[in-house]
């Protein structure tokens, strides 16, 4: 099942995933992957630091942005209207109950689309999401329960939404993010990106 919630709350997708989620657990859904675009929103996941937030409370109410704590793995995101925000919501049987592997098949499919737009992306040994050199154009956070994934990764189109980034230290690290029309310096379709990670993604 493929969902395109287009630009939602974060949390009104949150509640769609777990929706699906006990779907795909009482084994009334096979499996499905959600496609949104979010409002401005900082996300903290299981590890993160508070100080990888370098904006105070005002400076990001002044803003619109919202704060919230998430029970994805990783550290300190941005999601905004720039990125293409995928869910997917699957048993991890399909990936012989092993999240690494999992997590390097997101990492493949997203390299592959990337591939696809003349964008030459690699993922790093030790790190989770996929790179653009030295800067960073994909982050990739999930959840598992009763093996089962949700949340997931944000792929950075947009060049109007980087600056966002600057707020925060990105996955908790000090490092450059970089967007698919900041490489292209073109105009990138959504709806090709999606299509094109629909095409790499098989279980959906």
């Amino acid at each position: 099942m493929v969902i395109d919630l287009e630009l939602v709350e974060y949390n009104k997708a949150l509640e769609v995933q777990k929706e699906l989620f006990t779907r795909v657990r009482n084994g009334t859904l096979n499996s499905a992957v959600v496609f949104c675009r979010h409002y401005p929103v900082i996300t903290l996941g299981r590890r993160a630091k508070s100080a990888n937030i370098k904006a105070d409370q005002a400076e990001l109410a002044r803003q619109g942005i919202t704060v919230y704590q998430s029970e994805r793995g990783g550290d300190v995101t941005y999601h905004g209207p720039g990125q293409l925000v995928v869910y997917p919501v699957v048993r991890l049987d399909f990936f012989n109950k092993d999240i690494h592997f999992f997590l390097r098949t997101l990492e493949e499919n997203v390299i592959a689309l990337l591939s696809a737009f003349g964008i030459k992306a690699e993922a790093r040994k030790g790190l989770t999401g996929v790179w653009v050199g030295e800067q960073k154009i994909c982050s990739i956070g999930i959840t598992v329960k009763n093996w089962i994934s949700y949340h997931g990764l944000a792929i950075n189109v947009s060049a109007d939404d980087l600056e966002n980034f600057s707020l925060i230290h990105p996955c908790g690290m000090d490092i450059k993010m970089t967007s698919m029309e900041t490489i292209l310096k073109k105009e990138v379709s959504f709806s090709e990106v999606q299509k094109h990670f629909i095409k790499e993604y098989k279980y959906a």
